[in-house]
């Protein structure tokens, strides 16, 4: 057996917004777009990237939303919502709806069928989870909501966009 241990000096610093910031830049994810509809009937969504399989009997999923956030409002209202997972040609609906724009519906082409959780951003989304909230947990300026997807929608067959190292990737395909 090899030993491949690695002797590294290492510096460790006290945990903080902007190294833990720093930190998780530096672990890449895929990108969607959460979206419910407020009381009003008007359309919520906003740009995640933390979202995280929980299990796959029930099929749960888990997304962490900011405290205050009027799509977190409209999820928690209505109990359902929709994440849509962004193909490699949607960064820009990303940066949008990462944005606060009010107007980022009305930039976007967006459907929503009766039984849906959210509005499906079709012409930007490779795959679409409807889910019904089942739990809701705050921690710190976030909550994070567990859903249990009840649909599942095949948009298109393009790769996944990608965020890391406060950059937007596609997947490579070597």
């Amino acid at each position: 057996m090899t030993d491949r241990t690695v002797n590294v000096e290492a510096e460790a610093d006290k945990a903080t917004p902007d190294s833990f910031r720093m930190m998780m830049s530096g672990f890449p994810t895929g990108v969607g777009v959460v979206t419910s509809t407020g009381h009003d009937g008007a359309p919520r969504g906003m740009t995640c990237s933390s979202v995280c399989s929980v299990s796959l009997e029930p099929p749960t999923l888990l997304v962490c939303l900011r405290d205050g956030s009027p799509t977190l409002e409209a999820i928690v209202e209505r109990g359902t919502f929709a994440v849509n997972l962004l193909h490699e040609g949607a960064q820009e609906v990303a940066e949008l709806f990462a944005s606060g724009n009010p107007n980022r519906f009305h930039m976007v082409p967006w459907e929503q069928a009766t039984d849906a959780g959210g509005p499906h951003l079709a012409r930007d989304s490779h795959t679409v989870a409807d889910c019904d909230v089942v739990m809701t947990h705050r921690t710190g300026d976030h909550v994070t909501v567990f859903g249990k997807a009840r649909l599942i929608t095949r948009r298109h067959a393009l790769p996944p966009l990608l965020y890391g190292l406060r950059q937007f990737r596609t997947w490579s395909q070597n």
